[in-house]
């Protein structure tokens, strides 16, 4: 942690333009070393207090599925095996009915994962990097009362002093979240487009505990979901043999939080509801009433530069709900695509931001449609048998003509295509399907002379 008001001076010779973020969450602290190793000097600036003080209890924070995209954005800066030390692969999803009976589904072809890891972990394990990191100073409990677009200036409040001083930016990154106060001065600008939209669902943050001598009750290698229709909960492993689970829940209605008031209320619905989980949660009562219930916002916005002084970047420009497991994928992916701009074009800004803008958009709208998608399949397809057959007739045709068919899953999870490549993808893939089910009942009739004939047809169609 650094309070120094000069930051470590950088070999000679270096570039040393002062860059300014705001935001040491998980995409803040990525590019602050990624502009650091462009020879630029960081000012970050945190609203928290510093994660590494404050003791956040292992597997009681909010669990992440890192994939493809993000583990390209670690090794950019080298600490991608690092990280794999302390993630725990999960290789499918595992579906628990009411009866207790579990399906299994593959994520992927030839062992392909995403990991369960740690946000408050890996956001620590940033943290001491950027703070090693020579021309970077890290300034926590610093709330941004107002950014100044105009005079380069902005108004910090220290949370624990009280003290309120100005400090001037030259070039400012927003990488402040869903509600950047970065963005929030932008918004103020003529003709911003802007828009945030809620689920009518809430998210609370329970917990599975660990078998005897740290053992795993359920499953490690896999995520754990519960569809029940019109709600779901889901668990992540954790490396002490808890499991994180979060209740995806309706605020209002028969089955939702308002409805929950009581302990007995709680335990009566989850044993009716979630009767296999309920003997592994002992704390159940306690972490529902004591945890907070989060909401899902989705958040749209463009411009995402103000000239060539102010760059959005991460939740703060494209904010998702987290049904697709890419929210943090998505910000580490913006942080290799601009660290390939700054590559490029070197500090041509202006270059750099409009291009950044222009490339990533598309995929941010993707993205955020994808994710409300994936929480309608997550919640009401996986239980489906049809669903579930045709999952098996899409691996099949990606396996038999693996250079034209990559499911939409993988598309997204396992491969850098562009997000919105992926999405009108699989919408072409979905109409195919849709005309082809009609023929098949069992796995066996994908090799019928006329499921094999149609599918020629449409293969034919796609080259």
């Amino acid at each position: 942690m650094s309070d120094a008001t000069t930051p470590t001076a950088l070999p000679a010779g270096t570039s040393t333009e002062q860059l300014t973020l705001m935001g040491a969450g998980l995409v803040g602290s990525l590019l602050a070393l990624y502009l650091a190793r462009h020879g630029h000097r960081v000012d970050v600036f945190e609203r928290r207090a510093d994660p590494r003080l404050a003791g956040a209890l292992e597997g009681r924070s909010i669990n992440l599925a890192l994939s493809d995209r993000g583990w390209r954005a670690l090794e950019g800066v080298g600490i991608g095996e690092e990280v794999r030390q302390v993630g725990i692969p999960m290789y499918g999803r595992i579906m628990h009915d009411q009866r207790g009976q579990l399906t299994h589904q593959p994520y992927g072809q030839d062992n392909q994962a995403i990991y369960s890891v740690s946000r408050a972990g890996l956001n620590r394990k940033l943290l001491d990097l950027v703070e090693a990191e020579p021309g970077v100073s890290l300034y926590f409990n610093q709330q941004c009362l107002n950014v100044d677009l105009r005079e380069h200036t902005l108004e910090l409040r220290d949370a624990v002093t009280g003290e309120e001083q100005v400090r001037p930016f030259r070039r400012l990154f927003g990488t402040d979240g869903a509600y950047s106060a970065v963005r929030g001065a932008m918004q103020k600008t003529d003709r911003y487009n802007y828009s945030q939209s809620y689920l009518e669902y809430g998210y609370k943050e329970l917990h599975i505990a660990p078998g005897p001598d740290g053992t795993w009750q359920l499953e490690k290698h896999a995520l754990h979901i519960w569809p029940r229709g019109q709600y779901m909960m889901i668990a992540l492993p954790n490396l002490d043999g808890s499991f994180t689970c979060t209740l995806f829940f309706p605020y209002e209605g028969q089955h939702s939080f308002a409805a929950l008031q009581t302990p007995a209320q709680v335990q009566a619905f989850f044993e009716e509801v979630f009767p296999d989980a309920v003997p592994l949660m002992p704390e159940l009562s306690a972490d529902f009433f004591e945890n907070p219930t989060g909401s899902l916002v989705t958040v749209r916005c463009f411009p995402w530069a103000f000239q060539d002084d102010v760059l959005l970047i991460g939740d703060a420009s494209h904010a998702i709900v987290p049904f697709y497991g890419q929210g943090m994928n998505a910000g580490f992916e913006d942080c290799s695509v601009l660290n390939a701009l700054l590559d490029q074009y070197g500090t041509d800004w202006h270059t750099i931001f409009q291009r950044f803008q222009t490339m990533r958009k598309p995929d941010a709208d993707a993205m955020a449609d994808l994710a409300i998608y994936n929480f309608e399949e997550m919640r009401d397809r996986v239980a489906d048998p049809r669903f579930l057959l045709q999952k098996k007739i899409e691996s099949k045709i990606s396996a038999r003509y693996p250079g034209q068919w990559l499911p939409l899953y993988s598309q997204v999870t396992f491969s850098h295509i562009p997000y919105a490549e992926a999405l009108a993808n699989g919408q072409r893939q979905e109409r195919i399907m849709s005309r082809l089910m009609p023929y098949i009942q069992t796995e066996a009739d994908f090799e019928r002379d006329e499921v094999q004939k149609q599918l020629r047809e449409e293969m034919s169609k796609l080259n």
